[in-house]
């Protein structure tokens, strides 16, 4: 069986599974929840968070927010991928429309260590990938495993199963907390949000007095992410050094 037709039966009998249609609302439902009230504040022409312009969030922000139109822009197209998602009929659009979007946010969030962020975009990526997995049936025309000329199409199901995919969620749950153990693990040191926030992570740091730098590097000094982290472990490996 060749790999377009095991991902046609595939497909076949997930969308003939009633608690996973469900969970596709439910991601459409929440992804277009998450794009409206960012994207209005855009249309409005409002700064978007309180950071200060020394945080690597809040100075990329700030100069977002001084790009003109640019940043309405990115609203308008925030706000429409949220309605064609809410809409049945235009779902497949709004989810392709939302992806290179949110893929954005996630890496920029990762990159810049922003807790904002940091969990609820990769969080939405993954829902983003589920909707574009939902709607196969209406891109595997574009993929590089069909042929021009498809012989081997499914009929749509008639009669939704109501058997609960254990499984399945089960994995959902399961990337969910692997998801949040990596994302709070991964970073030895964060810029939070504010300076008292970061300074209040010094207390369990191996350095205290080098978490303080780094958080005054950051806050005070406005100083790049990467050149701070970089004093950071240079710090600590002297520390260890000296020892």
């Amino acid at each position: 069986m060749s790999i377009s037709s095991t991902l046609n039966q595939l497909h076949f009998k997930v969308k003939q599974n009633r608690w996973l249609r469900y969970f596709a609302v439910f991601n459409r439902i929440a992804l277009a929840a998450g794009f409206l009230p960012a994207g209005f504040v855009k249309i409005m022409g409002e700064r978007f968070t309180s950071l200060s312009v020394n945080h690597p969030m809040g100075s990329y922000l700030e100069a977002l927010h001084h790009t003109g139109y640019y940043y309405t822009f990115i609203g308008i197209a925030q706000v429409v991928a949220a309605i064609l998602l809410l809409i049945p009929r235009t779902a497949t659009l709004g989810a392709i429309l939302y992806f290179p979007i949110i893929l954005n946010i996630c890496i920029l969030s990762l990159a810049v260590r922003f807790d904002g962020s940091l969990l609820s975009s990769p969080l939405m990526v993954l829902a983003n990938l589920y909707l574009l997995c939902w709607d196969y049936d209406k891109l595997k025309y574009i993929s590089p495993f069909n042929h021009l000329v498809i012989t081997d199409e499914v009929p749509k199901p008639k009669v939704l199963n109501n058997k609960f995919p254990i499984i399945f969620f089960g994995g959902v749950l399961a990337t969910i907390i692997t998801l949040v153990l990596i994302v709070t693990n991964v970073y030895n040191i964060m810029p939070r949000n504010t300076l008292s926030d970061c300074t209040s992570q010094c207390e369990k740091s191996k350095n205290p007095k080098a978490c303080a730098d780094f958080c005054d590097c950051i806050h005070k000094k406005g100083q790049p992410l990467e050149k701070c982290v970089d004093e950071y472990n240079k710090a600590l490996k002297n520390a260890i050094t000296k020892k």
